[in-house]
């Protein structure tokens, strides 16, 4: 990443000495930014580390605005130290602003609760640090750089003046485009508008999902055994389940843990480089080569990326005062439109009312004529079947209990306990037969609680290219449809997650929009003018990489929301050069429309620089592969997707904008500081050529 921004920034300058003035400024953010991780106490890991890769193609902006404002005044015939001082002067209140802006951003993320405030505090705080670094030396050290590194004015080398000419073509043609663009504004405007408002359903039908499926390298299987089944059948089946994983190439191992009831187990993968297949792409196989086995109900599941509670995708509660039995028809509707959906590869259900289960109907008139009692019944047969230990022996130094209780033949069905025998008062041993019969049911196999009611759990797992988000949607849906007011509909596991966390960010967006504007308003000391930053840019570039998502090229998940709030802070700092520049201006006493006009065509060459660094410098994250890269895939393509609309859009409506609602600054509005500079061996600076200060 920092080579690839490197190059851009080389190219866009044609020199390698100015080159060096942002690229010194690169290392220097990133200790500044790992120096408050280990004041914090950040380790790096995961978050952490993708933070650094985002700040490297923010830290390098301000830089790039200083180096390329004093190579702009050098031109203009300043000498080097001269245009430090004057360029540093003139972009200290929007460097000051842009930084704010951009740490602002991550200041919601950082104060969030839940999992994602968790989650992404480090990344919030390590990348707001970066900024704010970053931005002490764009108005400390890029200045001081740029006044030895920068090309005299006609010493530059040929590749210098070839991209200098390139530029001045590009800032003719944009000259002319702009023209027309303010020739017809409502146009524009209408234009605009029509932008933003597909931003509603672009994110509507964009596909949700909590986090994008990583590969792991495991798959984790769940084994739910037949209610009569006993170990040795449940441990006999789950060796068949170990036969069909290892028989894909791609399994290094499996372990497993059997019980009674099921039990559970993983696959674990080889390495990531010595196999052709994701987990993903082989999820679906291994369900089918378990699914066949007779004796147990395997369920795999693709390991969450997230630290997440549950078992499955998908998990759906439906809770009541109503007996189970009553809820049988509700919960046969909902798994009936799972699998018609064809978005699953399995749904199922906990409520499952096949458990044998044998009543003990006692005469007790009977018993009384033999001189028992219910008591001495309910003991003897709870000795005889229970399987509690009464002592304890010692053999051969070692301890044992001592379990009355009939074999193992004696209680695999019913009718053996009929032939018991239970001793009388009088010492005659009678057959249980003679007092008592049986009723021969069959009862839940679990009764569960949620929030204390009776509760019904139905989950899934989605089909590979699915996501969570929709296979939880058809349940939900089917649910409302089928549940009557009196089953109430909440979730489990991941889904839970998924619905807690879900409008999380976007009020987070939110709320990063209020606060750019509030140190926008503080900055311009106007409340008008940083609305034309806000709708000029942000609400386009959004759509513009809503576009992607919509294709689905990516997914609405915390990521790609982390990287539309990102892109919020990203764009509204090419809004803020432009609308800066036209208020110092004005405040010259130039005209509002000549003044945008100038302002965008000076701060072309910067708009293009920045935004090309953050496009490239973010590419290797839209490309990455392996573990981890869907995270990565994610956020890079909202931000590159983003920033390349967003910048299009930027140097044509903010313009706009900024001539139907920007407020007037005229001369005296303003506090002007001049300064007179001195050089050694060099002629005083003019007042006129003094650089304006931060102004509303």
């Amino acid at each position: 990443t920092i080579l690839i921004v490197g190059l851009v920034v080389f190219l866009f300058m044609g020199s390698v000495r100015t080159a060096l003035v942002p690229l010194v400024a690169m290392p220097v953010s990133l200790v500044g930014a790992g120096a408050v991780m280990y004041a914090f106490g950040f380790s790096l890991n995961l978050l952490t580390i993708l933070a650094i890769v985002l700040s490297v193609g923010l830290v390098v902006d301000d830089a790039i605005v200083v180096v390329e404002n004093v190579e702009r005044h050098v031109r203009e015939g300043k000498t080097r130290i001269q245009a430090a001082l004057v360029g540093a002067r003139e972009l200290v209140g929007p460097i000051i602003a842009m930084t704010i802006t951009l740490a602002a951003v991550y200041t919601p993320i950082g104060f969030q609760g839940g999992l994602t405030g968790s989650l992404f505090l480090e990344f919030a705080i390590t990348l707001a640090a970066a900024v704010v670094v970053s931005g002490v030396v764009a108005i400390t050290l890029s200045p001081v750089m740029s006044s030895r590194f920068v090309h005299e004015a006609g010493k530059e080398g040929r590749l210098t003046r070839l991209v200098q000419r390139g530029f001045e073509a590009i800032r003719r043609r944009y000259e002319r485009l702009l023209d027309g663009a303010l020739g017809m504004r409502w146009a524009i405007v209408a234009g605009a508008v029509v932008v933003m408002l597909a931003a509603i359903p672009l994110y509507q039908y964009s596909r949700r999902e909590l986090a994008p499926v990583e590969d792991q390298s495991h798959i984790s299987l769940f084994m739910q055994a037949a209610p009569d089944a006993s170990l040795e059948a449940t441990n006999r089946a789950s060796l068949e389940v170990v036969k069909a994983i290892r028989s894909f190439p791609e399994a290094k191992f499996m372990w497993s843990l059997t019980t009674s009831w099921g039990g559970f187990g993983g696959m674990v993968m080889k390495n990531f480089k010595e196999r052709t297949r994701t987990t993903e792409q082989m999820y679906g196989q291994v369900y089918g080569a378990v699914s066949q086995i007779p004796g147990l109900q395997v369920f795999p599941r693709l390991d969450p990326p997230l630290p997440t509670p549950g078992q499955y995708d998908v998990e759906l509660v439906l809770a009541s005062d109503l007996p189970p039995e009553q809820m049988l028809q509700t919960v046969g509707t909902v798994l009936g439109a799972g699998w018609q959906s064809g978005k699953f590869l399995y749904v199922d259900t906990d409520l499952k009312i096949d458990l044998p289960e044998a009543r003990v109907v006692i005469d007790r008139d009977r018993v009384a004529d033999l001189g028992l009692d219910l008591a001495s019944v309910g003991r003897e047969l709870g000795t005889l079947l229970g399987g509690g230990y009464v002592n304890r022996f010692n053999y051969f130094d070692r301890s044992y209990k001592v379990i009355p209780q009939i074999g193992d033949e004696g209680r695999t069905t019913v009718a053996p306990l009929l032939d018991l025998k239970i001793k009388t008062p009088s010492g005659q041993l009678v057959p249980v037969s003679t007092f008592t019969h049986i009723e021969s049911t069959t009862a839940p196999r679990t009764l569960n609680r949620f929030q204390q009611r009776n509760a019904v759990r139905i989950f899934g797992g989605v089909k590979p290219g699915v996501t969570k988000e929709e296979g939880l949607q058809v349940l939900e849906n089917a649910a409302r449809a089928a549940a009557g007011p009196a089953i109430g509909i909440d979730y489990a596991g991941e889904s839970r997650q998924m619905r807690l966390e879900g409008a999380a960010l976007s009020m987070t967006l939110v709320f990063a929009v209020i606060l750019i504007y509030l140190v926008l308003a503080a900055q311009f000391k106007s409340f008008r003018d940083p609305l034309v930053v806000l709708i000029g840019s942000v609400p386009l570039a959004i759509s513009g990489a809503l576009v992607f998502s919509f294709l689905d090229l990516t997914t609405i998940n915390i990521y790609s929301q982390v990287g539309l709030i990102t892109l919020v802070g990203l764009i509204a700092k090419n809004g803020i050069l432009i609308v800066q520049f036209a208020n110092q201006l004005q405040a010259q006493g130039v005209a509002k429309l000549v003044a945008l006009r100038e302002a965008a065509l000076t701060r072309l060459r910067r708009v293009l620089m920045t935004s090309a660094g953050t496009v490239f410098g973010h590419l290797p994250l839209v490309f990455a592969t392996g573990p981890g890269s869907a995270a990565r895939n994610s956020i890079g393509t909202v931000l590159v997707a983003g920033m390349t609309v967003g910048t299009i859009f930027t140097l044509f409506v903010v313009p706009v904008f900024y001539s139907l609602i920007a407020t007037e600054h005229a001369p005296g509005t303003a506090e002007h500081e001049v300064f007179t500079v001195k050089p050694a061996g060099g002629p005083a600076v003019e007042p006129g050529l003094a650089g304006e200060a931060a102004h509303a």
